[in-house]
Order: C-alpha cells, then sequence, then structure tokens
C-alpha cells in the first residue's frame, strides 16, 4: 500500500496559520487591502482558499488578524447596523468606541494609525479600509438622497473623536467615561446621520 503523502496543497501544517498571516501582513501593505484577493494568497501560502476562510472568517477578519486586531471596527459595525434608524448613531458610536477601548485592540490600532502617517502605503491601506468598511458599508445601509456624503460626515467626526481621544488624549475626552461620552456626542453624530429631528421630537 502506498502510504506515501498525497500530492496537492497542504491542509493545515501548524505553521501554516502563521505563514498566512505573514504573507497577508506583507501583501497587505505592499498592495492595499482591494488589491489583495483571499485566492491569491492562498496560492502563494501553497493552500486551499478555504483554508483561509476556516481560519479567519472573511477577508475582514484576516485583515484584522494581520494587523494584530483583536477586534476589527469594520465586524463590530457590520454587528451595529441593524435596528431602528433612531439609534444607529449611538450604535456606530458605541462600535467604534468598544473597539479602540480595549486595551490590547486599541494598542493595535493606535499603532497602526500612527504608523500610517509615516508609511504610504499603510496610509493608502487606512484610507480604502474607511472608504471600503465605513463609508461604503453604512452609506449601502442607509440607502436615501447622499447617504454617502451623511456617511462621510459620520466617519469624519469619528476620526475626530480617535484623534482626540486615543493618539493626542486630550481632556476631557480621554478619560471620560465611555457612557458619558457617547451620551454627549450621539445627538450631533445623529444630526449629521439622518439630519435635524423634527419639531417636537428629541434625538437620542
Amino acid at each position: 500500500m502506498n502510504k506515501s503523502a498525497p500530492r496537492g496543497r497542504r491542509l493545515g501544517a501548524p505553521d501554516t496559520r502563521s505563514r498566512i498571516l505573514e504573507i497577508a501582513r506583507r501583501r497587505f501593505l505592499a498592495e492595499g487591502y482591494t488589491g489583495v484577493t483571499m485566492r491569491s494568497l492562498a496560492a502563494e501560502a501553497s493552500v486551499d482558499a478555504a483554508l483561509i476562510s476556516y481560519f479567519f472568517g472573511s477577508k475582514r477578519g484576516l485583515f484584522g488578524a494581520a494587523m494584530a486586531l483583536s477586534q476589527h471596527p469594520a465586524e463590530l459595525l457590520a454587528q451595529a447596523l441593524p435596528g431602528d434608524r433612531a439609534g444607529l448613531a449611538r450604535r456606530v458610536l458605541t462600535a467604534l468606541v468598544t473597539a479602540w477601548d480595549d486595551p490590547d485592540n486599541g494598542r493595535a490600532l493606535r499603532a497602526l494609525l500612527l504608523a500610517s502617517t509615516h508609511d504610504d502605503n499603510l496610509s493608502r491601506l487606512v484610507q480604502e479600509m474607511i472608504e471600503r468598511e465605513l463609508i461604503t458599508v453604512l452609506a449601502d445601509h442607509m440607502g436615501g438622497t447622499a447617504a454617502r456624503t451623511r456617511a462621510g460626515l459620520i466617519a469624519a467626526q469619528a476620526l475626530g473623536l480617535i484623534h482626540a481621544r486615543y493618539v493626542l488624549r486630550l481632556e476631557p475626552t480621554a478619560s471620560m467615561p465611555a457612557d458619558e461620552l457617547i451620551d454627549r456626542l450621539a445627538p450631533a453624530m445623529s444630526i449629521a446621520l439622518l439630519g435635524p429631528p423634527r419639531p417636537g421630537r428629541a434625538v437620542r
């Protein structure tokens, strides 16, 4: 009986996951998020594309793992979308603060953001991610007139908060409890997202 190893791609050697992550990080930084496909990564790593999906779930999951993110903001945003429109801004803001307030995840996100200011490839990658996974996803979810403009305003507000709270660490924003921060910022974000509230109805 022939007991030689079967030909074809490896199904999952102990170091396969690490190798995929190394290749993915190099490729994402060099080619950008949109320029990398799961199929091309599988080909370079000599594994089946299904194995990458098994390890990381999706391209977003792979990117998050390659960037050492335990909670990818895009995944949290996707979880925040279902629900009533009136509460959408609050849910989006909660997802943002949750991702950045996590000690390990926030450290990785801050390192990624700071590194992007010194690396053109990484800066382009972050820009693509924001446009594709935040602005486009949010605009598609809302639909209607000027949806992308409204989503872009939310992205601008979110980036301002990130810079103030997590990069510059400006007070009182930096040390404000998450619940209080969300309570204070959600109304303004909701106006940018949905427009001014109708007379007699407060935006919550």
